[in-house]
């Protein structure tokens, strides 16, 4: 039997949000080869994860592991391809996420697998061909796995969330046999913030080089934010320049997001941004320069001078 199998992110105990993208990805990829849905959970106590994700798969393999309490692409890796061999995998599936793209290219290997990153949907009717974008999106390419076991990330922003299966599935503890690890974990620097996570966030507001120095981050766009309940976002141009963490930026060596609103505060438009954010369900993008690129896409425009608009904004509010 032709299963798929889709690797679920864990983080404090629960399935992260872009997990139930990746499984619609997974109910349709089975539906196309005639196969079961089947998950697998990684990490120490994760047993409330992977009674969540049984509500969604025919079967759940679970590698629970004090050894694999980090997230760590090494040791991850081989639970993967173990957890493949195991379900009848030919489909191994995981969101995009910086986890997700650290860890499978890593399990594609070690299965001997081809694989597709940032997929966004098939092309046809049937079979096992992939859209993917390239040229920072400009092109949608069609691309075809020919290995037996095909490796595949998919991009949170274009699949809806699953909803649970008529039946949950079992749930089937798996023996950790790991080899050798050459990498080890020192520490994990977490940013402490009360906003919601950009890539979970109905309301995104970013700022680029228009806001002019960094301190008009928080003066700027933190109230308009506290206001919307809104995650804040970046351009690669104020990361590189120091101005706010590099876990700010949104763009296509940044994060994806596809927010119901997205407020672009002083961004020119670059392709590079605008990468990571078109998918948005409302754009509105303030800023006094009538030929900034960001107007081609945005759905509503305001040419004026942000520092003027926004604290108008925040009072109608």
């Amino acid at each position: 039997m032709s299963n798929v199998l889709v690797v679920a992110e864990v983080a404090d105990g629960s399935l992260k949000k872009a997990v139930y993208t990746a499984l619609t990805f997974a109910r349709q990829a089975a539906a196309r080869q005639g196969g079961e849905v089947h998950g697998l959970v990684i990490g120490s106590s994760t047993s409330g994860a992977a009674e969540e994700l049984a509500k969604y798969v025919q079967a759940v393999h679970v590698a629970d592991d004090a050894a694999l309490a980090n997230l760590m692409a090494e040791p991850y890796a081989y639970v993967v391809k173990a957890a493949a061999e195991a379900s009848s995998a030919t489909v191994v599936c995981m969101a995009a996420t910086a986890h997700g793209k650290d860890l499978m290219p890593r399990a594609a290997s070690l299965l001997n697998a081809g694989m597709a990153s940032d997929v966004i949907g098939f092309a046809g009717d049937d079979g096992m061909q992939l859209l993917r974008p390239i040229q920072a999106g400009n092109v949608i390419a069609a691309v075809e796995i020919t290995t037996d076991v095909k490796v595949v990330t998919t991009r949170p922003t274009e699949f809806d969330a699953a909803a649970p299966a008529d039946a949950a599935g079992a749930v089937n503890a798996m023996a950790v046999n790991l080899p050798e690890i050459k990498t080890s974990f020192v520490k994990f620097n977490k940013l402490a913030s009360e906003r919601p996570e950009l890539t979970d966030a109905e309301v995104v507001i970013a700022g680029g080089r228009g806001l002019k120095e960094p301190d008009n981050f928080g003066k700027v766009l933190e109230p308009l934010a506290d206001k919307l309940n809104a995650g804040i976002g970046a351009t690669r141009a104020v990361v590189d320049a120091g101005w706010v963490p590099n876990d700010m930026q949104i763009g296509q060596t940044g994060k994806v997001v596809a927010p119901n609103l997205y407020i672009a505060i002083g961004i020119s438009g670059a392709i590079q941004h605008v990468a990571g954010m078109k998918g948005s369900k409302t754009i509105v993008a303030i800023n006094k320069d009538p030929e900034a690129p960001i107007f081609q896409i945005a759905d509503y425009g305001v040419v004026t001078d942000l520092f003027k608009a926004v604290p108008e904004l925040l009072e109608k509010l």
